[in-house]
């Protein structure tokens, strides 16, 4: 029997260019099963996303708060789920592991970040490692790399990064906010699945656009959340008409 996680992992393999794994953010059960029922194999948790479904800014929402919200995701839909964690929370590798796996979560997102500033990524990849030894192959884990986001704009940095956190163990990096001219770039320099951000205004490249330029798998963030919510405020807008 394959489990959740070599599910997970096998969907980011052989995929064709024009194919990327494309990964909604579902931010509770009911989003997660309206992605689900729309045939998409498997769902991607965004911190933001939740925090606001939750009462929280970006970056506020507390540990247990947030695992909770995980589980009960995973538990309404039959697909596999990776979740946001953001920078950990502040836990030891271990913990962070184990706390995780309970909610029945087969990946996590980890920033490169915290604050707004950039992590030492030596550091960073060695605490990576303590995640990866931590959990063995029962999680797939996605780092992020957030240069671009805090202002740094060189291409190499991203590729320094992400080659660290692949050697550490990450199965997947994300360089959050890079232009789309530069994922061929990021796509040369870096061993492994590239995770890109796609945006749901029309204002940059589509998911097959972007698997086009190199990605393997495409994230939304927290746009479904933000959309359904200018959905829901136009809708309340009406009921007083």
């Amino acid at each position: 029997m394959v489990s959740g996680v070599d599910a997970f992992r096998a969907l980011h393999r052989h995929r064709a260019p024009e194919d990327p794994l494309v990964l909604p953010g579902p931010w509770d059960a009911a989003s997660a099963r309206v992605c689900v029922e729309a045939g998409f194999p498997a769902l991607a948790t965004p911190s933001a996303g939740v925090a606001a479904s939750l009462g929280y800014e970006d970056g506020g929402t507390p540990a247990d708060e947030m695992f909770a919200a995980v589980a009960r995701i995973v538990r309404a839909v039959d697909v596999p789920v990776s979740a946001d964690l953001e920078g950990g929370y502040g836990l030891a590798p271990r913990e962070l592991v184990e706390r995780l796996l309970e909610t029945g979560a087969v990946g996590c997102n980890l920033e490169d970040s915290a604050d707004g500033v950039l992590k030492d990524p030596h550091e960073h990849a060695a605490w990576l490692a303590e995640v990866r030894a931590a959990a063995g192959d029962r999680l797939f884990v996605n780092a992020r790399v957030d240069t671009f986001v805090r202002g740094v704009t060189d291409p190499d940095q991203a590729v320094l990064r992400a080659r660290l956190y692949v050697a550490a163990g990450a199965d997947c990096v994300y360089p959050i906010g890079a232009p789309a001219d530069v994922l061929p770039l990021l796509r040369a320099g870096i061993e492994g699945p590239v995770n890109a951000f796609a945006r749901l205004d029309g204002e940059g490249p589509s998911p097959t656009a972007l698997g086009e330029l190199g990605a393997t798998r495409v994230t939304f963030g927290p746009g479904l959340q933000r959309r359904a919510a200018r959905a829901l405020r136009d809708i309340a807008a009406g009921l007083t008409m």
